[in-house]
């Protein structure tokens, strides 16, 4: 992978990090926030890809159309796998499990269905990627675990829907030739939308919980869809199934900041993953 589009994928880790951190400010329902944040960002993003479509930048046709129909579906589908991991399951098994099997199956699947063959050293290096991400986030099978078995499956059912949005993300930008941009602005807008009815159903609740949470909501508005879409631009260029993994380096720059921001423990732990991460990092740069 070229130097430069390694650049773009950990500016969007470190992007990604910032927006999981501030969501950790948010305060009440966890619907209205996600809707709030995704409104916001479709408020931001939309008109931009509607300036490309304008501007012939990106045709306005059924490619633009299906791969956003069935972005926002996957993506949909992960955000409520993954709450419905961590209402029936500890967070520090669900997470873990989720966020390494991830980018490994993201990985074979590329291999097995796209038909991308990385070098052996790439490879290496994204599995490096992998394992430091497993020694950053502990060990999920740890004392004090109630019932990881269910952790697991939960934790593992989203990683396949991570696997799943950013295959089919990389099968719209190579194979559909979507500007990034518009194909994510498209994601967002039926996101909304689809999560309109529900906020809706919570009546006198939404406005205050915006007001409660205005930080937040702003700051996740702009650097999630940032991240994502920098990413998406990475996928033109570069094989899934190293930018995958690359990305989750975003989890050991979260790991440090919660060390330092919100004095979590385990620093000697965070560091060495941390170093494997990067010597994965520099593999996959060779």
């Amino acid at each position: 992978m070229q130097p430069g589009t390694v650049g773009i994928v950990l500016i969007a880790a470190v992007a990604h990090a910032i927006w999981n951190l501030a969501s950790k400010y948010k305060r009440g329902d966890t619907v209205l926030f996600v809707w709030a944040y995704t409104c916001a960002s479709a408020v931001l993003f939309v008109p931009i890809g509607v300036v490309l479509v304008c501007t012939g930048a990106q045709p306005l046709d059924w490619r633009l159309a299906a791969g956003s129909v069935v972005s926002a579906a996957l993506h949909l589908a992960y955000s409520l796998t993954l709450q419905a991991g961590y209402d029936r399951a500890e967070l520090g098994v669900v997470y873990p499990i989720a966020r390494g099997t991830g980018p490994v199956l993201t990985m074979l699947f590329a291999v097995l269905l796209l038909g991308e063959r990385p070098g052996l050293v790439a490879m290496l290096g994204a599995l490096g990627v992998v394992g430091g991400i497993v020694v950053v986030a502990g060990n999920p099978f740890g004392s004090g675990r109630r019932r990881p078995a269910r952790g697991v499956r939960w934790g593992a059912a989203t990683g396949a829907t991570i696997a799943g949005y950013t295959l089919w993300d990389s099968f719209s930008i190579t194979s559909l030739h979507l500007a990034p941009v518009s194909y994510y602005s498209g994601t967002l807008l039926l996101q909304s939308l689809i999560l309109t009815p529900s906020a809706l159903r919570r009546g006198g609740d939404i406005c205050a919980a915006v007001r409660r949470n205005v930080a937040p909501v702003l700051t996740v508005a702009v650097f999630s869809p940032v991240a994502y879409i920098l990413v998406l631009t990475a996928m033109q260029t570069a094989p899934v199934a190293l930018v995958a993994p690359l990305r989750e380096s975003s989890i050991v720059i979260g790991s440090l900041l919660a060390w330092r921001l919100f004095h979590e423990g385990h620093l000697a732990r965070r560091l060495a993953g941390a170093a494997i991460v990067l010597v994965g990092i520099a593999a996959i740069s060779v």
